[in-house]
């Protein structure tokens, strides 16, 4: 899988395609599907920033699976905001808006209402952490 160093509030690209390859990790197939992710459908990404503290730290990577954009499930997904990839825990609420949560309590979260929608593009749900032990 390709490692893709893409900051949080970086560049206009609909696409991680034309993102710098920062590295290549290997996961066996198996491995991936116990996991429900095709292995065609996962990328890793570096994070950046301290908003995600103490889920995610700056530095960490993150495998997303980009087949699963389902956000009916709370969790942690790589978004499109604007031109903007970020990485947040998602809420759909009530009447279709979806709040965005900082786990760092620093920050406060964001709620995108309905006729914000389509400035948002979901891009996959991070699954997996991989990350220094402090």
């Amino acid at each position: 899988m390709n490692l893709y160093d893409v900051e949080g509030a970086a560049g206009a690209g609909r696409s991680l395609e034309d993102k710098r390859v920062e590295g290549q990790l290997y996961f066996p197939d198996a491995q991936l599907a116990a996991m429900g992710i095709a292995p065609e459908q996962v990328a890793g990404i570096k994070v950046r920033g301290d908003s995600m503290e103490t889920t995610l730290v700056d530095g960490d990577w993150v495998l997303v699976n980009l087949g699963d954009t389902d956000f009916r499930q709370e969790g942690v997904f790589l978004l499109m905001i604007s031109g903007e990839r970020r990485i947040k825990r998602v809420q759909r609420l009530a009447g279709g808006a979806l709040y965005l949560i900082s786990d760092n309590e620093h920050y406060q979260p964001e709620m995108i209402r309905p006729e914000q929608m389509r400035e948002v593009e979901i891009l996959g749900r991070c699954e997996v952490r991989i990350g220094k032990l402090f």
